[in-house]
């Protein structure tokens, strides 16, 4: 067996702390992992990680470590594996016993999880990974909640991935990040699965547009409408609602639904914004009255536009 710079490995000073330890194993683990790279050597360099992380984040096995590396072990000193009988180690020179019994610790604890042609396949554990989706949501949706079947693909695998059942939450906005517990890549060993969360992306609407949780609707009104008022029906998500159009609105003004919004606590409101549509085609009936209207009316709308 080649000794190995755990800290040269692991990109860290030899009086690294245990946090400094763990941030730096976890960082280059995911970097490394079989499943994430694609170079050559990734395996190898991928064991070479694990194996360090398990010597150093284990107190006893570092002071261990640390003591042969003060005892003059550097990188490339071949040491033999230990006698399964309890012999010695040999590499062409004798070793100080209490040196190689540190050496066969640190053989055992680094091998213990290893067994026959599994050799190869380090089992050490890595560090779980959070996986994000972006979910796309419709408004009536988030309005009313619901459940979706997901098919997700195996990351960066390539893999049949797999499917699961995801409720949405009522009320949920652009941002929303929904957790699913253990969803996420599996972690190797003992180690637990990451978590799945889907960020809710809301899926534009042909009426609506969305603010946090208001909703905000273009609402036409005819120009009688606008003059005299009116009662009209409006649309919102949970059905058809009358709105009252007061006397003289212009375009432009807004009015509030109160609580007919996206769910929240407390809900959002929707928002009509009027806007004075003209009739397509104006029949000589209606053109008598604009023309009436026109004598009787003394407004100029572009008074203030004056030089």
């Amino acid at each position: 067996m080649i000794f190995t710079d755990h800290y040269r490995v692991l990109g860290i000073a030899s009086n690294a702390s245990p946090a400094v330890i763990k941030k730096a194993y976890h960082k280059l683990a995911r970097a490394h992992h079989p499943d994430v790279s694609k170079s050559a050597g990734a395996e190898q360099r991928f064991t070479a990680i694990a194996q360090a992380y398990e010597t150093l984040h284990d107190t006893k096995r570092r002071a261990d470590y640390d003591h042969l590396r003060a005892a003059g072990w550097k990188e490339g000193d071949e040491m033999s594996a230990p006698h399964p009988a309890g012999g010695t180690y040999a590499d062409g020179a004798a070793q100080e016993s209490a040196d190689l019994e540190r050496f066969r610790d640190l053989f055992r604890a680094q091998f213990a999880r290893r067994s026959g042609h599994d050799a190869q396949q380090e089992v050490f554990d890595d560090p779980s990974e959070d996986l994000h989706y972006a979910l796309g949501v419709s408004l009536e949706e988030s309005f009313r909640g619901g459940e979706r079947n997901l098919h997700l693909q195996a990351p960066r695998t390539g893999g049949a991935g797999r499917s699961i059942t995801v409720k949405i939450p009522i009320g949920v906005v652009n941002g929303t990040r929904i957790r699913l517990q253990g969803q996420g890549r599996p972690g190797a060993g003992s180690r637990p699965a990451g978590d799945l969360y889907l960020d809710v992306e809301l899926a534009p609407h042909r009426l609506f547009q969305v603010e946090g949780h208001d909703l905000m609707l273009d609402l036409p009104i005819a120009p009688w409408e606008a003059v005299l008022g009116a009662e009209v029906a409006v649309p919102t998500l949970g059905g058809t609602v009358t709105a009252t159009i007061p006397p003289g609105a212009h375009s432009g003004q807004k009015l509030r639904l109160r609580g007919r919004g996206l769910p929240g606590n407390p809900p959002g409101d929707q928002y009509l914004t009027l806007g004075i549509t003209m009739p397509p085609q104006a029949s000589e009936a209606a053109r008598k009255l604009y023309r009436e209207l026109a004598t009787e009316s003394a407004f100029d709308p572009r008074a203030n536009l004056s030089a």
